[in-house]
């Protein structure tokens, strides 16, 4: 298998310098083309702005790239073949040569194979709702509860069972501390309902979490940063419902099911939103980037 890691990344993993991963289906799924590529960049440059490497995760060509070049960031946006790729996809894509934007689980994975400690995305993916009978849960979980890499991001999505995705945590061993905030975050609302066990209200209080993590040997799990929205940000509770009922019937009516859902109710909300809701994925997304980035700077001291 091929792996590329870009000479900016290379270089700063050699030399001990802090790096970020990003996923990249919130390129190629996430976010409506054009919007995806500017977005892109600009995740990439809050990150450079607070001191760190951006490294964007994809596959392109088969081979796995760490740290994305514009030909092959350009690829993800606008290539019609881009598979979107989690762990169990990876090698079926490497061999057969193909496009593929990872998600929450494959970034982690590809990302701590290359040393990288911290990692930015959006939200989580988790247990899907009604999954007693369907058994509809992200394979972003499983990944996160074998996986020691630091996630910065908004909560788990708003469209999940979020106290079911909590209690998956727990028992795989992920912990969970919010930034600034008591209450577990939902990606486009900042309090689902459901408390976080420890609050932390800066980068460096999360850096002592990482080292003390190392020392204990209590890393061999993901460590989860949940960053809510700011107050004037977030989607109206009500509208968000709303917009989520509707969904959740369109979705089921159209027959979409497992890792396609996802994508669906979040086109449906930028859609149904009237852009409401995109500017607040990309408000998320800005917001974590810069905040994983000063993480990993902080890890450093």
């Amino acid at each position: 298998m091929t792996i590329e890691v870009a000479p900016e990344v290379a270089d700063a993993l050699a030399g001990g310098g802090p790096v970020v991963a990003l996923e990249s289906t919130i390129i190629s799924h996430g976010l409506p083309r054009p919007d995806n590529l500017v977005v892109a960049r600009r995740v990439e440059a809050a990150v450079r702005s607070a001191g760190a490497v951006p490294a964007t995760v994809a596959i392109v060509g088969g081979a796995v790239r760490i740290g994305l070049d514009e030909h092959a960031m350009d690829t993800v946006a606008n290539a019609d073949d881009v598979a979107k790729v989690s762990v169990r996809d990876l090698a079926t894509v490497v061999a057969r040569r193909g496009h593929g934007a990872a998600t929450v689980a494959a970034t982690s994975h590809l990302a701590h194979r290359a040393g990288i400690r911290v990692f930015a995305t959006g939200g989580l993916g988790g247990v899907h709702r009604g999954a007693a009978t369907s058994f509809d849960e992200s394979a972003d979980l499983v990944t996160l509860g074998r996986t020691g890499i630091t996630v910065v991001c908004a909560g788990v999505k708003s469209i999940l069972d979020v106290g079911a995705t909590l209690e998956r945590l727990e028992t795989l061993g992920v912990a969970v501390v919010g930034m600034g905030t008591d209450a577990f975050p939902g990606f486009y609302l900042r309090d689902t309902g459901f408390p976080v066990g420890t609050r932390v209200d800066s980068p460096e209080e999360v850096a002592a979490i990482m080292a003390a993590r190392r020392a204990l040997g209590t890393d061999d799990a993901a460590l989860v940063v949940a960053n809510p929205l700011p107050v004037a940000d977030e989607m109206d509770r009500a509208r968000h419902d709303a917009l989520l009922a509707g969904g959740l019937a369109a979705a089921d009516a159209a027959g979409v099911r497992g890792k396609d859902v996802t994508p669906f109710l979040l086109q449906w909300f930028h859609r149904e939103s009237e852009g409401d809701s995109l500017r607040a994925n990309v408000t998320i997304i800005l917001r974590n980037a810069d905040l994983a980035a000063r993480i990993a700077v902080a890890a450093l001291a």
